[in-house]
């Protein structure tokens, strides 16, 4: 197995945008996504396993394993808007090679069912908090560009590492088109405010009525499940944690 795709159903899906929310700098993405996932209610219809994940089993309460893996779901807008596709997982791959075959299948399944408008989610890492934090965007072309400036997003400047930046430029090469949105996040944390903000310009984007009053229950959720992977460790491990050696992505 290098990289493993389970499909259980191919949904016939109207002009659908592609939204990504793996596990990077303050989980911003991660959170995002299964907010949506707890939300929408939108249906599960694909499976990815990479050897480029973590090398491990977690176990559960019941005695059985978890897994590393990537999942796919799509949500139907009806009348009010266009269909998603949202990528949801618990880890990104930890190798180039697999970063790459990793964002490169995903684009092969949204491009089957139409999907041609990528969103990409992510944090950006900076040393001291502010009250609001400011959103930065990267886009496939002006036109999109100028529609996430639009959203209050300032021009991000340097490297966006992990899918995050690396689905947005393979999109492009692809004839997709797309925008990473960033927010501002002291990166150490699951980061509920960064990710309401993160939320917010994603819903007026998109049109999607969401109740973010329940933000809290995805935090939790993703920071219990990032602890069992090893991803966060609980606040008496933190500084042995920041001594170690770590790779972030966005």
């Amino acid at each position: 197995m290098v990289c493993m795709v389970n499909i259980y159903e191919k949904p016939k899906l109207k002009d659908p945008v592609l939204i990504e929310g793996l596990p990077g700098i303050g989980f911003v993405a991660n959170i995002a996504a299964l907010h949506l996932i707890q939300e929408l209610k939108p249906k599960l219809f694909a499976e990815i396993y990479s050897a480029s994940f973590q090398d491990l089993a977690v176990t559960t309460e019941t005695g059985g394993t978890r897994s590393p893996t990537n999942e796919l779901y799509y949500h139907k807008s009806g009348d009010s808007g266009r269909d998603l596709i949202i990528w949801y997982g618990n880890t990104q791959a930890l190798t180039t090679f697999g970063q790459y075959e990793l964002c490169g299948r995903v684009l092969d399944i949204a491009e089957e069912l139409g999907c041609r408008f990528i969103i990409t989610l992510g944090g950006f890492k900076i040393e001291e908090a502010k009250a609001s934090p400011q959103l930065y965007c990267a886009a496939s072309d002006i036109e999109t560009l100028n529609k996430a400036l639009s959203l209050g997003a300032k021009l991000m400047g340097g490297q966006i590492f992990g899918v995050a930046g690396l689905l947005i430029g393979l999109g492009r090469l692809r004839g997709f088109k797309g925008f990473s949105l960033l927010v501002e996040t002291l990166g150490t944390y699951p980061d509920a405010e960064a990710t309401h903000s993160a939320l917010l310009a994603l819903s007026r984007f998109l049109g999607l009525d969401l109740d973010l009053s329940r933000l809290d229950v995805a935090v939790e959720n993703t920071k219990k499940l990032l602890e069992s992977f090893g991803l966060i460790r609980i606040a008496g491990e933190e500084k042995k944690r920041e001594e170690q050696q770590f790779r972030w992505f966005v």
